[in-house]
């Protein structure tokens, strides 16, 4: 059996299959890709047993069968190819050549009886369709808030819920909340928990293009995203999520419109004298129209203030730098405002004038200076 792809379309899709891949197992076909052979494409297929990843690309064959390369191998091999086209040739003694122009190499390939069963639809699945450019910009307008302990491992992933026809895509870690609203064609609720593992890897494959949607699949157990010619397969993370409804203030007793991009540049400023090893908090005061900020650490200190539109009493809170930064960096509007109801309460973070977004992060306790 002989099969001839274009060498980049062939990498490319390599590449991709192989963030579903083991890079250490005890089982070697999981270090492998499954390439499924038809009559004019070839599928390949990468999956750790938690995440599956499967396109396929054209191609022109003598035959049709199924085998499992090692994924490393393959792609280090095809990129150094200097072909247009690459052939893949099966031989004798479960050895396969891949030649380019001038080279050539024969390795051994693995029997596909023995790689894993990808989960398949079910007919009580539950389906809806998003466009790729929203569920892009919602899993990356919340991702970062996930868990990334296993204290609780329902919060290493990302809830998705929908109610009257609203999807809501929340994260939560202990510290921060994070949630982006979109609405959806969908009668009836659902909601799951799909691991942020896989939610970073199908981000990466999405389009920015408005025309093209993906449809999403829920079963009991597995998830599965089909968009652009890729399918992703994806477990879902059991466990009850955290009730996070009650914990979202409607208003606040200050309340502050301020420039997002002068206040990230502020916090950046202040973030240079904070590291991993030298923690500090930095303290914020909101007073007579200007957001006053310091920080203390064994680098240094830094005083720092920039105008701010303040409703309300006047507050000092304290905050992680990074928690603060990480929600401001996501949004795209030029204002945000911020809500707060006491030095020790969580703030919420909206964009001016758009509802979609909405983030809480906790204070930390500041030392009286």
């Amino acid at each position: 059996m002989t099969i001839i792809c274009n060498a980049k379309e062939l990498y490319e899709a390599i590449i991709n299959v192989s963030k579903a891949v083991f890079e250490k197992s005890t089982l070697l076909v999981l270090e492998g890709i499954k390439i499924n052979v038809k009559e004019t494409s070839v599928e390949l297929t990468g999956y750790d047993l938690e995440i599956g990843i499967q396109t396929e690309i054209g191609a022109r064959s003598t035959g049709t069968g199924q085998f499992v390369v090692n994924a490393r191998l393959m792609a280090e091999m095809i990129k150094k190819m200097n072909s247009e086209d690459v052939t893949l040739e099966v031989v004798d003694n479960q050895q396969i050549k891949v030649y380019g122009g001038d080279t050539e190499y024969t390795v051994m390939y693995m029997n596909a009886v023995e790689f894993p069963t990808l989960p398949s639809k079910t007919d009580d699945a539950e389906i809806f369709s998003i466009s790729q450019p929203i569920l892009k910009s919602m899993i990356s307008q919340t991702v970062f808030a996930v868990a990334q302990t296993d204290a609780k491992p329902v919060l290493k992933g990302e809830l998705f819920e929908i109610e009257n026809n609203i999807l809501k895509v929340v994260a939560i870690d202990g510290y921060r909340l994070a949630i982006r609203n979109e609405a959806v064609k969908y009668d009836g609720e659902t909601k799951f928990v799909v691991p942020a593992k896989a939610l970073n890897e199908i981000s990466k494959l999405l389009k920015d293009d408005d025309e093209l949607t993906c449809e999403i699949s829920v079963s009991k157990k597995h998830v599965i995203f089909e968009f652009s010619g890729y399918t992703v397969y994806s477990r879902l993370i059991e466990g009850e999520f955290h009730n996070y409804k009650g914990s979202i203030p409607e208003t606040g007793n200050t309340e502050v419109v301020i420039d997002r991009k002068q206040l990230i540049n502020t916090l950046e400023r202040a973030s240079i004298l904070i590291n991993e090893r030298i923690k500090s908090p930095v303290r914020c005061i909101f007073n007579n129209g200007e957001l006053s900020i310091s920080c203390t650490t064994s680098i240094g200190k830094i005083n720092d203030r920039i105008f701010a539109d303040i409703t309300g009493s006047m507050i000092e809170i304290g905050f992680n730098c990074k928690f603060l930064l990480d929600p401001l960096k996501t949004i795209n509007d030029d204002k945000v405002k911020l809500l707060m109801n006491g030095g020790n309460l969580p703030m919420k973070i909206v964009p001016l004038g758009d509802e979609r977004f909405t983030f809480l992060v906790l204070p930390v306790r500041l030392k009286t200076e």
